[in-house]
């Protein structure tokens, strides 16, 4: 399996390079050349597979027995998973007969990125280590500069999958105050010497456009080998499809042999990586219907699909909503309850983008070449003027797969009240309640035999007060008893590590990097593999 850019050149890459390299040098995200198909016998020989069997059979399709081995592939799976809380990695949470929330916040982190970071942490590793492994007495080791982006659950779980690795600097930039207080402090209270965190004085996506920017920097990039784990990553979407896989046994195990569940994935996105995942499985073969994309008030996804535009802002809703917490900065970027979706421009949706552009191409004579031509274009006219017209024909295609809603704070707090409520009683943060209040809307509209599995982002504790203030009025609610786990008790008070970087200036990130990056460990600073 190899592996080109999403907007055009001769590059291709293997595995390994796809996954140390991150981002193309053209600006494109790495797609495989096909996706795969499933075995005839999956649905029998599969059924029963725990979260790591499943992960081995299904990464084994997209990675060669000669880059990594299955048993080595094993090794690498298990050691991801193995500080996971429950015994099921990814387990379903049964609402009533036809609800269902994929908790996907059990990880070292109460985050989904854990699920994906875990993994990605252990590949730069293993690949690194194996490099400098065939190095000659003396030679200088490869090493990996890790730069990403975060806007709020990314940051912490990236770093806690790559705190002390050997050969590997990470820096993380967030935006200064637009992260909850549990994320910033799981982020900054990290001090092992390869951790470093930036505060800038911006949006997530002037963050972003600063890391995309680092990539792009040619000199920049081959001094200090830089490394990708955002989901602009492709091994962090691979590790994703997973658990589309293992909650379908989950549903299917519930029905009477040789049924089919219908199955409605609500997933709650802001840079779409998590639901671009689902859709990979589903081109792969695993039945489903409709996505529906769950946005908060930045909802360029949402208007996308409901209006046909692809703009980053439309001054018609910029309005704040009744709840008072919402507002638009001088960038578009509107702050809600749900930050972590806060984000004009979701980088994921350049692939779907590129699917779309390839099925509209198909009588063309090279259909891939004319989709990453068509594709350059799309993401060249997004970057100078904001906006894209996106033929009908394509916006047509997407909503073969797809549906959307747009969720405010007023109804976010709304849903996380009736939960709390509901029976049985279910706490959820604001992010899963975005895509309850999404899915209950999309349920409404018809009458139907379809199972909703709503994907849960995060744990509750990291949203302390978007779920305090929806649940003050319970007298029976008690945020330290019912909510905080023990790893947050005392969470906020540690001593912090992080660099402050005034305003979005990719010299002064350049700065802080070329000052930390000759301090990372040497490769006998860790036990490998």
């Amino acid at each position: 399996m190899k592996y080109f850019s999403t907007r055009g050149g001769s590059q291709k890459l293997s595995f390994e390079e796809t996954v140390l390299t991150g981002l193309a040098p053209n600006g494109g995200l790495y797609i495989p050349e096909t996706i795969p198909s499933l075995p005839s016998d999956w649905k029998t020989k599969w059924a029963s597979h725990s979260f790591i069997d499943l992960s081995v059979a299904i990464l084994s399709l997209y990675i060669s027995a000669e880059e990594i081995s299955e048993a080595e592939l094993r090794t690498l799976v298990q050691k991801s998973y193995q500080t996971f809380r429950h015994p099921e990695i990814t387990p379903l949470k049964k609402l009533d007969d036809k609800r269902y929330v994929l908790e996907l916040f059990h990880g070292p982190t109460f985050a989904f990125k854990d699920v994906a970071l875990q993994l990605l942490g252990n590949l730069f590793e293993f690949f690194l280590l194996r490099r400098n492994a065939r190095k000659a007495p003396g030679e200088k080791p490869e090493k990996l500069t890790v730069v990403g982006a975060t806007s709020g659950d990314t940051g912490s779980a990236a770093i806690y999958g790559l705190r002390n690795k050997a050969n590997i600097s990470i820096f993380i930039l967030h935006p200064k105050g637009r992260v909850s207080p549990i994320q910033e402090a799981q982020m900054t209270t990290v001090t092992d010497s390869n951790v470093h965190n930036i505060a800038v004085g911006g949006t997530f996506d002037d963050c972003q456009d600063i890391v995309k920017s680092l990539f792009g920097d040619v000199e920049f990039n081959a001094t200090h080998r830089l490394g990708a784990i955002n989901s602009i990553n492709w091994a962090r979407i691979l590790a994703q499809t997973v658990y589309y896989f293992l909650s379908y046994f989950h549903i299917q195990a519930q029905l009477p042999p040789g049924v089919d569940a219908e199955i409605q994935y609500v997933v709650p996105t802001g840079n779409f990586g998590d639901i671009l995942a689902g859709y990979y499985a589903k081109r792969m073969g695993l039945p489903m219907g409709k996505f529906v994309v769950a946005t908060n008030a930045n909802d360029i996804l949402a208007r996308f699909w409901n209006t046909g535009k692809y703009e980053k802002v439309d001054s018609g809703l910029d309005q704040p909503t009744t709840d008072g917490k919402q507002g638009t900065s001088s960038s578009g970027v509107k702050e809600t309850l749900s930050p972590a979706m806060d984000i004009l421009v979701s980088s994921n949706f350049e692939r779907l983008l590129w699917y779309l552009a390839y099925e509209n191409a198909r009588a063309e004579t090279n259909p891939q070449d004319a989709a990453c031509h068509t594709l350059a274009g799309w993401m060249s006219k997004m970057k100078s003027d904001g906006r894209v017209a996106i033929p009908v024909g394509v916006i047509e295609l997407a909503r073969q797969d797809f549906l959307a809603e747009r969720i405010s704070d007023e109804q976010t707090l709304q849903t996380i009240q009736a939960h709390f409520e509901g029976n049985p009683s279910y706490i959820v943060d604001p992010h899963t309640a975005v895509g309850l209040a999404a899915g209950k809307i999309v349920a409404s509209k018809k009458s139907s035999t379809t199972h909703q599995i709503m994907l849960s982002t995060a744990h509750p504790a990291k949203f302390s007060e978007a779920v305090t203030q929806a649940l003050r009025g319970h007298t029976q609610f008690n945020f330290e008893q019912d909510v905080l786990p023990a790893e947050f008790v005392g969470l906020l008070d540690k001593k912090r590590n992080v660099i402050e970087v005034p305003r979005p200036d990719i010299d002064l990130v350049k700065a802080v990097i070329e000052g930390f990056v000759e301090t990372t460990p040497s490769s006998d600073a860790i036990v490998g593999l």
